[in-house]
C-alpha cells in the first residue's frame, strides 16, 4: 500500500532569526500569526504527529491541529551547542564545527551525530511506510517537525548521500510530501503552506 507522509517545518522564532542551534524555544509573535494564516491550507491526514519541541507543538496548536507527539520526530540532538548561535560555537570551535560538517560519524557537541539523526527519522519513516510488509498505521501521515527531521527523511528517503542533508534548505511553514513505502519513496519538495487565494 501507498503511503503519503506530509511534512510541515513550523513557524519562525527568534532562535531561528538569529541562527541558533535551537534550543526548544517558542514560536515568536509573527511566527504564530503566520501559522493561524495558513491553517485552512492545511491538508488531511488519517494520522497527524507533532514532535516534541515547544516550537512544533505550538505551530500545530496554531495550525489548529490535535496531533499526537512522537518522540521519533525530535529535532536534531546538539547536545552542548543547544541555544547557541553557529557564528559563536563557529568561533569558539572551529575544528569542531569543521568536523561536524565534514564528518557524518561526528558528534563533537555530544548529542546525535548527523548519521544517527538520519538513521533514526529513517526508521520512522519506513515504519510508517510498511517496513517489512507491515501494513502501515494509516495511509496518509501530517507530522509538524523540525526543519532537521525533513532534511534526514529526504536524505533516507532518497538514499542520498548523508552529505546532502546540509544542500537542503527548509523555510517555515513549508509542506514537504514522501509517498511511497519502505525503501520506495518519492518526494515532492517545499510547497508553501499559504491561505487559497479569496479567503
Amino acid at each position: 500500500m501507498t503511503v503519503r507522509v506530509t511534512l510541515v517545518s513550523p513557524a519562525m522564532n527568534a532562535a531561528l532569526r538569529e541562527a541558533r542551534f535551537d534550543g526548544d524555544a517558542p514560536l515568536d509573535r509573527a511566527g504564530e500569526r503566520a501559522a493561524r494564516a495558513a491553517a485552512s491550507a492545511v491538508p488531511g491526514a488519517g494520522l497527524v504527529l507533532v514532535g516534541p519541541s515547544q516550537r512544533c507543538r505550538e505551530t500545530a496548536a496554531a495550525l489548529g491541529l490535535a496531533a499526537r507527539s512522537e518522540p521519533a520526530l525530535t529535532g536534531w540532538d546538539l547536545g552542548r551547542w543547544s541555544g547557541r548561535r553557529l557564528d559563536e560555537v563557529g568561533a569558539a570551535e572551529p575544528a569542531a564545527v569543521a568536523a561536524w560538517i565534514g564528518d557524518p560519524s561526528a558528534a563533537p557537541h555530544g548529542g546525535e551525530s548527523l548519521r544517527e539523526l538520519v538513521e533514526r527519522v529513517g526508521g520512522w519513516l519506513d515504519g510508517v511506510g510498511g517496513e517489512g510488509g507491515a501494513a502501515p498505521e494509516a495511509p496518509s501521515v501530517l507530522a509538524v517537525v523540525e526543519p532537521s527531521v525533513v532534511r534526514a527523511a529526504v536524505v533516507h528517503g532518497l538514499a542520498l548521500p548523508l552529505e546532502a542533508f546540509w544542500r537542503l534548505d527548509v523555510v517555515p511553514l513549508a509542506l514537504t510530501e514522501l509517498s511511497g513505502r519502505s525503501g520506495r519513496w518519492n518526494v515532492r519538495l517545499g510547497r508553501p503552506l499559504t491561505a487559497p487565494q479569496g479567503l
